[in-house]
Order: C-alpha cells, then sequence, then structure tokens
C-alpha cells in the first residue's frame, strides 16, 4: 500500500522555487486562520479589500507550520517565513506540485454558464465507477482551483476542477496549474464582457483550456451555439462534440424528445433513454455531455444515465421550491443572455395551464453591450406565453427604453411591471399572485431576488422544498 503523501518544508520550498527545507511533515495548506489547524501552513493572500499578512501573528499563535508570505513581511518570532514576490502565484505553485504529485486523472470544466451543474451532474456520473473529488460550491478561480487541489484526498480516484473566468489569461493560467486530462466547455455566450470585451473574447478564454491539456488529453464542448464546435475543431483537432444538432459527431448525438410536465427533455443515446433531473433542452445538453465524458473514462451509459436522472441542482441554480400553492424556480445566482433564456425556456415548459410569471433582475459585467442585450432579453420574454414580466433594475432600464421608443407589446402578451430593487419588485409582484402560479426568480447575485423568498413564504405558506430543478 502506497504511503499517505504529505507536505514538509523541502516540498514547499521546491514548490516555490525556494532552496533547502527540512523533513519534518506539514499537516496541510490554509488560507483562511480561521479555519487554520495546528501544524498547517498559512498562505498570507492579498486582495483588493484584504490583506491576510495582517494575520501573521494570530496563524503563529495558533501553530501553523510556517507562513508564505510576500518579501519583506514579518512575522512572529520563531515561525518560518517563506517569502516569495506573490502569494497568489505561491499558492498556484504549491497547488501545481500537488497535481504533478497526484497519481489520478483530473478533468477540467469551464463555460459560460451551466458550470456548477455540469460539475454536479459529472461527478454523479463519474461516480458510478470512482471516488470523486470535485470543486465545493463555485470556488474556481485563482484561489478556489488551487485549494480543491490542495484538498484532494490520497483516496480520489478522479479529480473535476470548476474553472470560472472574469479577465483574459485567467484559464490558461487555472489550466497551467491543473494539467488537466480531459477539459469540457459545456458552452460560450456574452458573459463578462465588461473584462472579455466581447463574445471574440470569451470564446478566446474559454477554449485556452483545451490548449492547455496534458499530451494526449481529451478535449470535449457541447453544439451550441453553432460557431462553437467549428472553431474548436479548428484550433484543437481531436475535440469531441455532443449534442442534439448537425453540428455534434456522428458518434455524441443524442435524439432529443419533447419536454413532460416537469420541463424535462428525456433523450437517447447509446440505446440508453434518459430523463434528466436539470429541466430545460439546457438541462439535456449538460447531461448528454456528462455521458459523453464519463464514458470516455469507462463508466457505462446505463449507469451513468440512472445518476444523472436523480441529481437536482440547489443554491438558487434553477432550484424548484413549493410555497404553498406556488412553484417557485429559484435561479438567482448568476445572470447573463444564456441563462436567462434557458431559465424562461424552462418557465414556459413547465405544467402546461399554469399563470406563470418572470420576474427578471440585472444581468451583471456586461460592459458597453448590457442596455442592448436587456433589451433584447426583455424583447423575447414579452413574446412568450407568460401572465407577467417584472422587470427589475437594468431590466427595467431597458422596460423605459423600449417604451419610449414606442415598441409594442404583444397583444394579450403579458403585464409588464418595472421595479429598481428586490423590495420594491415584490411590492409589484405581490398583487399579481392568486396562489398557484408558477414563478420565476432569475438575476445576477448583485440584484438579491432571493430577499422575495421569505415575503412569499409569509404571503402564501410553509416552503415544500422538492430538490428538482435546473441551472440557467
Amino acid at each position: 500500500m502506497t504511503a499517505p503523501w504529505h507536505w514538509n518544508e523541502a516540498r514547499v520550498r521546491r514548490a516555490l522555487g525556494l532552496e533547502g527545507g527540512g523533513e519534518a511533515p506539514i499537516a496541510g495548506i490554509s488560507t483562511d486562520t480561521r479555519a487554520l489547524a495546528p501544524g498547517e501552513l498559512f498562505v498570507a493572500l492579498r486582495g483588493e479589500r484584504f490583506d491576510a499578512h495582517a494575520f501573521v501573528q494570530r496563524a503563529g499563535e495558533m501553530g501553523a507550520a510556517g507562513a508564505v508570505v510576500e518579501q519583506g513581511a514579518k512575522g512572529p518570532e520563531g515561525l518560518p517565513l517563506f517569502e516569495v514576490p506573490d502569494t497568489l502565484v505561491a499558492l498556484g505553485e504549491l497547488a501545481r506540485f500537488r497535481r504533478e504529485a497526484l497519481g489520478v486523472p483530473v478533468v477540467a470544466l469551464t463555460g459560460s454558464s451551466g458550470k456548477t451543474t455540469f460539475k454536479e451532474l459529472l461527478r454523479a456520473a463519474l461516480g458510478v465507477r470512482y471516488r470523486v473529488h470535485a470543486t465545493r460550491g463555485n470556488l474556481n478561480n485563482r484561489i478556489g482551483v488551487p485549494l480543491t487541489l490542495l484538498e484532494t484526498p490520497d483516496e480520489a480516484g478522479i479529480v473535476v476542477l470548476e474553472m470560472g473566468t472574469n479577465e483574459p489569461g485567467e484559464i490558461a493560467e487555472l489550466t497551467r496549474i491543473a494539467e488537466p486530462d480531459a477539459g469540457v466547455v459545456t458552452t460560450v455566450g456574452e458573459a463578462h464582457l465588461e473584462r472579455l470585451g466581447s463574445l471574440e473574447g470569451v470564446l478566446d478564454e474559454k477554449l485556452a483550456l483545451l490548449a492547455g491539456l496534458r499530451a494526449g488529453g481529451r478535449a470535449f464542448t457541447g453544439d451550441r451555439p453553432a460557431f462553437l464546435p467549428d472553431t474548436a475543431r479548428a484550433r484543437h483537432p481531436g475535440v469531441r462534440v455532443s449534442g442534439f444538432t448537425p453540428e455534434a459527431d456522428a458518434a455524441l448525438r443524442g435524439q432529443l424528445e419533447d419536454a413532460d410536465a416537469e420541463g424535462r427533455r428525456p433523450f437517447v443515446f447509446g440505446g440508453v433513454r434518459v430523463v434528466p433531473g436539470v429541466p430545460g433542452r439546457h438541462g439535456a445538453e449538460l447531461a448528454l455531455l456528462a455521458l459523453a465524458v464519463a464514458g470516455a473514462f469507462g463508466v457505462p451509459y446505463t449507469e451513468a444515465g440512472r445518476a444523472l436522472e436523480a441529481t437536482r441542482p440547489t443554491g438558487m441554480r434553477g432550484e424548484r421550491r413549493r410555497i404553498g400553492g406556488i412553484t417557485l424556480v429559484a435561479d438567482c445566482y448568476n445572470a447573463n443572455p444564456q441563462s436567462v433564456r434557458a431559465a424562461l425556456e424552462v418557465l414556459a415548459a413547465l405544467e402546461p395551464g399554469r399563470a406563470r410569471i418572470a420576474v427578471l433582475g440585472s444581468m451583471l459585467e456586461l460592459g458597453e453591450a448590457g442596455p442592448k442585450l436587456h433589451r433584447e432579453l426583455l424583447g423575447e420574454a414579452l413574446a412568450l406565453p407568460l401572465t407577467a414580466v417584472i422587470a427589475v433594475g437594468l431590466f427595467a432600464d431597458a422596460a423605459r427604453a423600449l417604451e419610449a421608443r414606442g415598441v409594442p407589446g404583444r397583444p394579450g402578451g403579458p403585464v409588464l411591471e418595472v421595479a429598481e430593487d428586490a423590495a420594491e419588485a415584490w411590492v409589484r409582484l405581490a398583487p399579481l399572485l392568486e396562489g398557484n402560479e408558477l414563478l420565476l426568480l432569475k438575476g445576477s447575485r448583485g440584484v438579491a431576488l432571493e430577499e422575495m423568498i421569505p415575503w412569499l413564504e409569509a404571503a402564501h405558506g410553509t416552503p415544500d422544498d422538492d430538490g428538482e430543478g435546473g441551472e440557467g
């Protein structure tokens, strides 16, 4: 049996490009003194609003084995300091060292929407045959990805890493640290345009994952939008594309069925019929992609398919709840054009015959394209068979802009109300509710539409969270 892997001073120094070091074990690596255990190494990160160097003294008092600090920083007497130019870079180098010591595959994934839901689906599909260590929550940035690698237990059979980005070069750096054996780009859309600049910039950033795979690494993408497969194939020959359109590889193309009353889109793939736990076409696309990746790692489609049917997103990513007679779809974690369209599609397909209302909150970080994209999405929502649309924040600005331009609503179409924030949105929404509607709350975290949920519960009954839903 292989001895458990552990850190010691010599390994820390090698990882950081420093010389020397002894063999005394280090219990682990932490970036937070609130969770620091005796014998662990403390990495003092510096951010725009914090500087953990202020807690190096505290780390020493708590029994830290040492601290990684910026050059010239001071610490308590007797606490070994590992001085580096940049502690965030150092955290990545420690994670890269740990990754090189892992004897198991690493799968990395990214995409403009649905990343966390896809990660959970892939975890479930791979979990049929492997002990999976995966990103907790959405810890997918230059802190979260290294910490996920550093926390990998010896008994893990495969690692699944979610990678996010909001600026050029971030995916490339995360990929350099993780050296994935497989990479997955779920989809590409207008997200984080404020720093990525354009849809082309988003595409370049996401496809950097595939460029940084280990030699012989396997690359996968979804088949939408239509330009993604061709671009990925041109840049990365051998990429495998799954989906339901002719753009998908024949071997990874599924047969999509109509939605059921729960908004789920069953499909047939590899002789197996799957009814995904995540509703909507996007839910079926993510489930099929998870099947394709799991299959490449030897997981039978039948077993993986059953695991995907049982997987339900949570944490306000399309989470479905019963509040009295109201069915609430809480999708308040993030919002961009792709995810808003997906959420509206689910709302329109759920339980035919019921009244349905969409509360749409601002899509943030879209830069100069934001006003135009909000107007387009609001127009699409008003063309759907909805009872009402509550436009909040930047969507309220879009509603006023459409009204000023004299853009007519669809005859007999949804009632349109505007609100500046969640509190005003509740004032507009409450009189429209009879207690038996389908209700969507969709917006970016900064809009905090989830603040409306306690008011809904107080007005319409005790929540009964059935755990079903899908992420936009």
